[in-house]
């Protein structure tokens, strides 16, 4: 865990004075392949894994996976919001989950595998509504079961999770294509 603040607090001391560095939260299922998701995404400067709008404070990984303790598998993403807007993280967001089901997402079923948006002020909130109502309007999908709630506290996961598909590429990638999630994703959105 050490090691991920070190390198945060690098990554930060090199950002160019004209960076505004903005966190935001969401859940969409397994947080290996979300995390990769929005790794990739322009502006986004870290990602890191963790558990939120839970009950049990500092939960382990046993815990949240066995339900129970309200928990999301989540993500706290780091992003410069010179280079990338809240909005743009949103609509990135949507494209990388399915919104059609509760408490799943992919093969992994659960509470704890809900997607969810977790804004920390009310211009999140509001943009987070917003682009819910959007693609409601859009009549792309019968219902959305994302939830939309205050964020809460981040609880990061243990230190074998973050960067995970980095660390086990061969582990990962298996899961990912075994899972279903891409196909799902096209399905869904088209291809990226």
């Amino acid at each position: 865990m050490k090691r991920f603040f070190l390198l945060c607090a690098l990554l930060m001391a090199a950002l160019p004075a004209s960076a505004e560095t903005k966190t935001a939260i969401f859940a969409g299922g397994c947080f290996w392949c979300i995390e990769a998701d929005f790794e990739k995404l322009n502006g986004v400067i870290a990602v890191e894994s963790g558990y939120t709008a839970g009950h049990l404070a500092n939960p382990t990984y046993q815990q949240v996976s066995a339900g129970g303790t309200g928990h999301a598998e989540a993500v706290r993403v780091s992003y410069d919001a010179v280079k990338v807007s809240y909005d743009k993280l949103l609509d990135y967001f949507w494209r990388h989950i399915d919104p059609t089901v509760k408490d799943r997402q992919f093969c992994d079923s659960g509470s704890q595998y809900r997607s969810g948006i977790y804004f920390q002020n009310k211009d999140e909130e509001k943009l987070a509504r917003a682009s819910r109502a959007a693609l409601e309007k859009s009549g792309r999908f019968a219902s959305i079961h994302t939830e939309i709630e205050p964020a809460g506290t981040f609880y990061p996961a243990e230190e074998y999770h973050q960067d995970y598909y980095k660390k086990n590429p061969i582990r990962y990638g298996y899961y990912r294509r075994g899972c279903g999630r891409d196909a799902r994703i096209e399905a869904l959105w088209g291809a990226h």
